[in-house]
């Protein structure tokens, strides 16, 4: 329903008017000189108020997730919307911010066989790579894709295949920028092996970034994953690579933007 295209025209005119009046709003309170004093006019704090909730309806849907947070960064925004109106407009700011950061669009995969990407975001490296060291496999070069997802990427994670969770090994470490090299073996982490009906094994790792501070994971070992499932989400910046076996090839090139459960990454040579 959502992705049809009137729907989504109604919603891009929805978002248009939300962001309008929270702005229009913001210009209000500075263009009468209430920014930093206490008490400001209703109307104000109304704006704001109407301007995040047509947003949050233009938003084609919110992982459960993100709700406990949008809860509390509007109540927050509410009461020093009154109090202190300047904190109260970023507190609004930064509500808009969580629910767009927490968005869950429905993705349908592609019907040509193929490895989709996990995440969206941008192929920041593709080369030859030996799995993590925490996983049970021989050391050996895989084809190894890495997707960096910024603070305004969709950040849930979708299965890369038709397969059977084999393991899932959480390693703790540090925070290091996502796209930095040392981040695969440094940064906290989180994976996958994947087995599919052939028996065949790839690797999804997802790594917690700079600003990242929290891996979910929404499966268990032998739970069932049918291609573009949802499988975790990273809080806030991050990265997520795949190992592939040598019977896999890609096209793609780093810098190539991709979506998860729909663009193809790679494929059975």
């Amino acid at each position: 329903m959502y992705n049809f295209n009137p729907v989504k025209s109604i919603r891009n005119f929805v978002l248009i008017v939300g962001w309008s009046i929270l702005l229009l709003s913001a210009l209000e309170l500075v263009i009468s000189g209430t920014n930093f004093q206490l008490y400001s006019a209703p109307s104000n704090v109304i704006g704001f108020i109407t301007g995040v909730f047509l947003i949050w309806l233009s938003i084609e849907k919110v992982h459960p997730e993100g709700y406990k947070f949008f809860i509390i960064f509007f109540i927050t925004s509410v009461l020093f919307g009154f109090i202190v109106p300047f904190l109260g407009l970023l507190g609004f700011l930064l509500t808009v911010f969580v629910l767009w950061f927490f968005r869950d669009p429905e993705r349908i995969p592609p019907s040509i066989e193929g490895v989709v990407s996990p995440a969206d975001g941008v192929i920041c490296k593709i080369d030859q790579a030996s799995p993590p060291r925490e996983c049970s496999f021989p050391q050996g070069d895989f084809l190894r894709i890495c997707v960096f997802m910024n603070v305004f990427n969709v950040h849930v994670n979708r299965s890369p295949i038709n397969a059977k969770v084999s393991d899932i090994i959480y390693v703790k470490g540090k925070f290091f920028n996502a796209s930095l090299d040392k981040a695969s073996e440094d940064n906290e982490r989180n994976i996958l092996v994947l087995e599919d009906s052939q028996s065949e094994k790839i690797i999804v790792v997802q790594i917690a970034g700079l600003i990242a501070r929290r891996i979910l994971s929404f499966v268990k070992p032998l739970s069932n994953l049918a291609i573009g499932e949802r499988f975790g989400l990273i809080r806030f910046g991050s990265r997520v690579d795949v190992y592939l076996p040598k019977t896999y090839t890609t096209d793609l090139i780093e810098g190539t933007k991709v979506v998860a459960g729909e663009t193809i990454i790679a494929r059975k040579v």
